[in-house]
């Protein structure tokens, strides 16, 4: 695992062989899933590593122990669409986390967000753990207008997730959220002159969801 600043890159020979498996364009969507959430389970691991514990009694059958419970919720807020394939691994991961969802795309021709869809929990913004999920950190505009409106919102404590980033994307990230840390299993070379990853993947949505 390296860590700069406040980027984690997690590494590890099952998410180097992973990550060959989503960048192989000839990989269908039926394979493309699995691999994806396996990935987002590696990375909800680190992401979620900094979690405060209670410590609680429990009895064995053998005797009475020390236990911990997860002292804090947990919010997984998924960046629509492509977001939603990441996360039905982290709530197996964390099955008590609640889930929100914020629809945003990113405009073909100015590269920028615009927001389509927003549906997050009524309370807790303001005290839990928010995952904020996406699988490319491409420009950076969608996940900073997210992180940007979750602020609004009241959030506090903020870390967002990517399979892959762009140089580019995480320096306009930590730009305008110094704050947010960014857990990722790679940060590729470039952006291109249409703003996609390379070498990346193509369209992460359209992969998972078989709309290429």
């Amino acid at each position: 695992m390296d860590q700069l600043k406040s980027v984690t890159v997690v590494e590890h020979p099952i998410v180097a062989r992973d990550l060959t498996i989503l960048r192989d364009k000839s990989t269908p969507s039926a394979v493309f899933r699995p691999v994806l959430g396996r990935l987002a389970t590696i990375l909800a691991y680190h992401a979620l590593d900094h979690l405060p514990l209670k410590s609680i009694q429990v009895e064995t059958p053998m005797q009475f122990t020390t236990g911990y419970i997860i002292n804090t919720g947990v919010i997984v807020v998924p960046i629509l669409r492509a977001g939603l394939g990441l996360v039905d691994a982290i709530t197996q991961f964390i099955p008590e986390a609640r889930i929100g969802h914020l629809g945003i795309y990113r405009d073909k021709k100015s590269h920028k967000p615009v927001e389509y869809y927003i549906n997050l929990p009524k309370t807790g913004l303001d005290i839990d753990t928010i995952l904020l999920v996406d699988p490319m950190l491409a420009t950076g505009g969608s996940a900073i207008d997210a992180i940007g409106y979750l602020k609004a919102q009241g959030a506090k404590t903020i870390r967002f997730m990517c399979l892959i980033a762009a140089p580019e994307g995480v320096e306009a990230l930590h730009r305008e959220h110094p704050d947010v840390p960014i857990i990722t299993a790679s940060i590729d070379e470039k952006l291109n002159e249409d703003a996609y990853i390379i070498p990346g993947l193509g369209d992460a949505g359209d992969r998972i969801f078989g709309t290429t």
